[in-house]
């Protein structure tokens, strides 16, 4: 039987590994250290071992991706532990919402900087519904445009992105990716500045939101006016 937390890390694991899903890491994983997966069996892993007990399957990936990936099964990059359950959804669940991402470093928390944030968490907004979602893990290679290209690629399926800090080269990758980030320099409780989110859903939303979620053609304002706003 699996604790909450290592099967926690088993998924967040399976996203650094292209093409790979929580249940085929976990039949690696038998192989590779034994079932149950646990703290004692999973502390030697090696990105050896692992791609060894993957018999081919992840050849092709970069050996940071496994670093990665191992790290996390270990319980080296993030605690598992502090990280949010994420809650049911399917597409299309929560009609008329907006996707935001929150960078973070523990808790529901907005207190992280974009290029070095341990995790995003993704929630789904609408007027009347604030939802949990994912919690995507932070631990891509790189450096510079490298990794803040990698950590756009991260939300880019995320209409906002709400953010401590975040430097101009980063804001560019993220507005590239389709998504607008909003800074938040004294961070916060995530749910609470999406509640303050949701009143403007509810309200009169400015016209670069109203056009985030399909409801106005206009162009969306430049978001250098909006991170001053805020």
């Amino acid at each position: 039987m699996l604790s909450r937390e290592i099967a926690l890390r088993i998924g967040l694991a399976a996203r650094e590994l292209e093409d790979t899903d929580a249940a085929r890491l976990l039949r690696v994983l038998a192989d590779a250290v034994g079932l149950p997966p646990g703290e004692a069996n999973l502390s030697g892993l090696s990105p050896k071992v692992l791609k060894a007990a993957a018999e081919g399957e992840f050849s092709a990936q970069q050996s940071a991706a496994l670093k990665a990936a191992c790290a996390i099964l270990k319980g080296e990059q993030v605690d598992a532990s502090q990280l949010p359950e994420p809650e049911p959804y399917s597409e299309g669940d929560i009609p008329d919402s907006l996707r935001v991402a929150c960078a973070s470093n523990g808790g529901e928390l907005i207190d992280g900087h974009f290029g070095s944030c341990h995790y995003f968490l993704i929630y789904q907004v609408s007027e009347d519904t604030l939802r949990l979602i994912d919690v995507r893990v932070a631990t891509g290679t790189g450096a510079g445009d490298d990794k803040n290209a990698y950590r756009a690629s991260l939300i880019e399926d995320a209409q906002v992105l709400f953010v401590a800090s975040i430097g101009g080269p980063a804001a560019a990758k993220v507005v590239r990716a389709g998504v607008h980030p909003i800074k938040y320099p004294q961070g916060g409780e995530a749910r609470k500045k999406l509640l303050e989110l949701q009143s403007k859903l509810a309200d009169a939303p400015p016209p670069w939101l109203a056009k985030a979620m399909g409801h106005a053609v206009e162009s969306r304002v430049r978001f250098e006016q909006e991170l001053q706003e805020t």
